[in-house]
């Protein structure tokens, strides 16, 4: 028994050593031919034999086991029906929803506001407007709002009125469905540079984005009923 023990330990230990030189090599292949890829962060075997991902902050590529080839797309994993780039990348871009600064949002609470998403918007936003008015049926639920005035200098104007209005909520509402003016003021808005920072550090390019209580997020005004499917989802998995 012992023998089998020492045998199995070897055995992992070659199989260690052999992927840890397998990913050498890929990362200094890859390194040499392409200057973006300097600066790998991890490479690991996929599912597919003979293909491996190589990760980049959150951006995902593929590769042969030589790293002659690099295949830039998405993984279908045909049996299961998943999308395994998707998934992985979901995964890599997860927010930890309780780690949030509330305290650089405002909320606007509908029912008992049980259920909880955080949004980035810009007060420009197009499509920020079109989803906040489908939100309003989404009941029993509180929303984190973040300022994110990324489109424009007048985004940034419009939306330190707004943090420094006495009722944001109602401001917000009021400038988002009946697109009314928010009378000028000013106060600390070191809030919104947070908010700024925030999105760049978790690479928030487009407005609006949500998150939600499982730190999954969504680019883009998806639908209420959407909305409402996930927060099922999450709901039915506590």
């Amino acid at each position: 028994m012992k023998l089998v023990t020492t045998l199995l330990a070897g055995a992992a230990l070659l199989a260690s050593a052999g992927a840890s030189a397998q990913e050498a090599a890929i990362r200094k292949s890859l390194a040499d031919r392409i200057p973006q890829l300097q600066n790998i962060d991890e490479v690991v075997a996929t599912p597919m034999k003979g293909l491996y991902e190589v990760r980049v902050g959150t951006d995902v590529f593929y590769t042969d086991a030589t790293g002659n080839y690099l295949i830039q797309g998405e993984l279908i994993d045909t049996k299961a029906r998943r999308n395994l780039t998707e998934d992985r990348i979901n995964k890599l871009t997860a927010i930890d929803f309780s780690a949030l600064p509330t305290a650089d949002a405002f909320t606007i609470v509908r029912g008992n506001g049980k259920r909880k998403i955080a949004v980035f918007e810009d007060p420009n936003c197009g499509y920020c407007k079109r989803f906040e008015k489908d939100m309003q049926n989404v009941d029993n639920i509180t929303v984190y709002l973040y300022l994110y005035p990324i489109l424009s200098p007048d985004s940034a104007e419009k939306s330190r009125n707004i943090w420094c209005s006495k009722d944001r909520a109602k401001e917000w509402e009021e400038h988002m469905l009946r697109d009314k003016t928010t009378a000028a003021a000013s106060c600390d808005t070191a809030a919104i540079q947070r908010n700024l920072a925030l999105g760049r550090k978790h690479k928030i390019t487009g407005t609006p984005t949500i998150i939600f209580e499982d730190g999954t997020r969504v680019p883009g005004a998806i639908s209420s009923q959407e909305v409402e499917k996930r927060l099922t989802a999450i709901a039915a998995a506590k």
